[in-house]
């Protein structure tokens, strides 16, 4: 089993999150090619509108691929598959099964994300959940879900000021614009697009934002905020 190790000397990882919709096996070589090409804290399956058999499938995949290089595998709200499929761990929303629940379903030993959008005292209460990482967003507009309102990155620097608990930020992240998030310290950038849609293919769209993502640590560490 992996785990999602990041922020302290890990410094901000990528997190990749896969399209709503896939084939699972032509998408297992792209996300294998994904994570050869640069670091990536965990790969979070996202299925929208699919049948059980077509979790399962997909999940024999997908997870082979990424636990092999020491990747966690996370499942996106289905917290009841985790267990009997060998993944790492769930990601929960606020409408999906409430974290309490899914810490006491898979037990103490697997990842718990859960995703607070700019709420404080929702991320507060993910912590006292059993979390083991909160998502902040969206920072920026974005193509796979409909957008209310952007944050602004001041809620990762206050987060990382108080809190020891990891944070996620998700919400339009690309190469180009991560830098304030990296910043504010954000322990993982989730991203979909700029991986999957890279006109230079997934391994490219890897390689950049991981340059992008040293580029700011570097810039924090010259002083240069």
């Amino acid at each position: 089993m992996a785990a999602v190790d990041g922020g302290g000397s890990a410094g901000c990882r990528v997190y990749l999150i896969t399209p709503p919709v896939l084939d699972p096996e032509p998408f297992a070589g792209l996300l294998a090619a994904a994570l050869d090409a640069g670091d990536v804290a965990a790969v979070q399956l996202r299925l929208k509108d699919v049948g059980n058999d077509v979790w399962r499938r997909t999940i024999d995949a997908l997870r082979p691929v990424c636990q092999s290089r020491g990747v966690a595998f996370l499942l996106n709200d289905r917290a009841d598959l985790v267990v009997a499929t060998g993944c790492d761990g769930a990601h929960v929303g606020q409408d999906d099964m409430p974290a309490r629940e899914v810490r006491q379903l898979m037990g103490p030993g697997l990842t718990l994300g859960v995703t607070c959008k700019g709420s404080r005292d929702l991320a507060m209460q993910a912590g006292e959940d059993g979390a083991d990482y909160v998502a902040f967003g969206a920072f920026y507009p974005s193509t796979t879900k409909a957008v209310t309102g952007l944050l602004d990155p001041e809620i990762l620097l206050w987060w990382s000021e108080m809190m020891e608990l990891p944070s996620c930020a998700i919400g339009g992240i690309t190469a180009e614009n991560c830098a304030p998030l990296v910043r504010a310290g954000a322990d993982f950038l989730a991203v979909v697009g700029c991986v999957w849609s890279c006109p230079d293919g997934p391994a490219a769209g890897v390689k950049a934002l991981n340059a992008a993502i040293r580029g700011a640590e570097r810039d924090v560490l010259g002083g240069n905020c």
